[in-house]
């Protein structure tokens, strides 16, 4: 293995450390906001990828593609840039197949289907958030790898 396919493979485990840990904050706010506090799912989806940009600018910039140097408003107007892009993918994302896949749970489980005080309309809606997420790491990362955090 060259050196730069090693560079690679490490900033990619990297990526999926941060990534983990964002998914994970992005979930914790989207179920605080929604289950507990009784926001929609929509603001509660928005806030809880709020919280986890946050986290996932600091991790990846100093972290997974070390760009210690003075540009960091530059990086930030871009790292912005392309979460508002990839948050957009994943929020048509989730606007489409949201209800699908609540239908296709309750006509798979039935309505009185309840897991970990969950009604199973909460659980279709939550598989849509999940692959709302796959959409928004595989963008964000190529977007952030090729634009934001680019070697010059």
């Amino acid at each position: 293995m060259n050196d730069n396919t090693r560079t690679t493979a490490i900033q990619l485990i990297k990526y999926a450390i941060v990534g983990v840990s964002n998914s994970l904050i992005t979930l914790i706010v989207i179920f605080i906001c929604n289950e507990i506090l009784g926001l929609k799912l929509m603001l509660a989806d928005t806030i809880g990828y709020i919280a986890g940009v946050i986290n996932s600018f600091i991790w990846n910039k100093e972290w997974v593609f070390k760009t210690h140097d003075t540009k960091i408003l530059k990086e930030a107007f871009l790292f912005l840039g392309g979460f508002l892009l990839c948050f957009g993918l994943q929020f048509v994302t989730l606007l489409v197949i949201r209800n699908p896949m609540k239908d296709l749970a309750v006509a798979t489980l039935g309505n009185d289907f309840v897991f970990l005080g969950m009604d199973i309309a909460s659980i279709g809606e939550y598989t849509a958030v999940l692959i709302g997420m796959a959409v928004y790491t595989l963008s964000n990362y190529v977007f952030n790898r090729c634009v934001t955090f680019r070697k010059r």
